[in-house]
């Protein structure tokens, strides 16, 4: 019996407000099939630091995350 643990990116969502939305998915394998999985989800705001996240949100976050949408982004969040 061979187990082995799998994290991959398996969901890019891209919201309205320029949020990049990221779910990533720890597969439990036994001998090639998945026996168990969980998902975690985390946000990338506009002009949040995107460099050490999967190479493909890093492409999605370049291109979404233009000057205008971080500023569009930060005019709407309430002041502390």
């Amino acid at each position: 019996m061979s187990l082995e643990k799998i994290e991959v990116v398996d969901r890019i969502e891209v919201v309205e407000n320029g949020s990049v939305q990221v779910r990533i998915k720890t597969a439990i394998m036994e001998d090639g099939k998945q026996i168990s999985a969980t998902f975690h989800r985390h946000v990338v705001a506009p002009g949040a630091d995107y460099s050490a996240e999967d190479a493909k949100v890093q492409a999605i976050c370049a291109a979404v995350h233009t000057p205008e949408v971080i500023a569009t982004y930060q005019a709407a969040q309430i002041p502390a």
